[in-house]
């Protein structure tokens, strides 16, 4: 299994045990994980643009809160602020559980975090949701904005999960798994049953898989050099 994290370490680490473009037969893309960027209640905005003005009306104020240094949620509001011009306060957690418990307490005001995690807390109205990460509306939640539709042109990004083989992997062999798995995330029970865990099932072709890769490599790694993220 490959995830996001394995798309963004070329940006952020100095050195790699594997070369991406290199060391793997690419097979499929299994699920996009979309995330939420929600605030505490009391945080007094209602969409995108207004969180970007209160963050540019109260610079190095609001606390955002991620799992960690290089990880998807820390990545994200890091794209926001880059995209956004905005400055808010990173505080990394070593995890989301009590990232997420923080948020709810009010010691934290904004955040990245997948959809699966937090929609019970959001149907609760725990948390305030602002947008959602991908360019594509989220299913569960088809009222929600997506960030580049609240003004941030260009946002893209999420969690994603997916298969590779080691490099050399015959091309047959490659095709054979696909195909296997890809007659499983395009039947309906399957894609029904991943969007009710907060995922969008995909099973894209591996040629098409490859560029993905590649396309996310250089998104994050610009990502990383504007905001300066290094992990040693």
């Amino acid at each position: 299994m490959m995830t996001v994290a394995q798309s963004i370490s070329p940006g952020i680490y100095r050195k790699l045990g594997y070369d991406l473009g290199k060391d793997f037969s690419y097979v499929t893309l299994m699920a996009i994980l979309p995330s939420l960027l929600t605030t505490h209640p009391s945080l007094p905005a209602k969409n995108v643009k207004d969180v970007i003005a209160l963050a540019k009306a109260r610079p190095g104020q609001i606390i955002y809160a991620s799992t960690g240094n290089g990880t998807s949620p820390h990545m994200l509001m890091e794209m926001f602020k880059w995209m956004a011009a905005v400055n808010v306060v990173h505080v990394p957690y070593k995890g989301q559980a009590q990232s997420v418990i923080d948020q709810i307490s009010g010691q934290i005001q904004l955040a990245f975090n997948t959809a699966v995690t937090v929609l019970p807390h959001v149907n609760q109205g725990k948390l305030k949701p602002i947008a959602i990460s991908t360019k594509e509306r989220f299913p569960p939640l088809p009222d929600l904005q997506t960030v580049a539709e609240g003004g941030v042109k260009g946002f893209d990004g999420s969690s994603w999960q997916a298969v590779v083989m080691p490099a050399g992997t015959p091309r047959e062999i490659v095709a054979r798994v696909y195909q296997e798995l890809a007659a499983m995330l395009k039947a309906p029970e399957t894609r029904e049953r991943f969007l009710a865990q907060g995922a969008l099932a995909s099973g894209i072709p591996p040629e098409e898989f490859a560029g993905f890769v590649k396309r996310e490599a250089e998104k994050w790694g610009k990502v990383a050099k504007a905001a300066g993220v290094t992990v040693d």
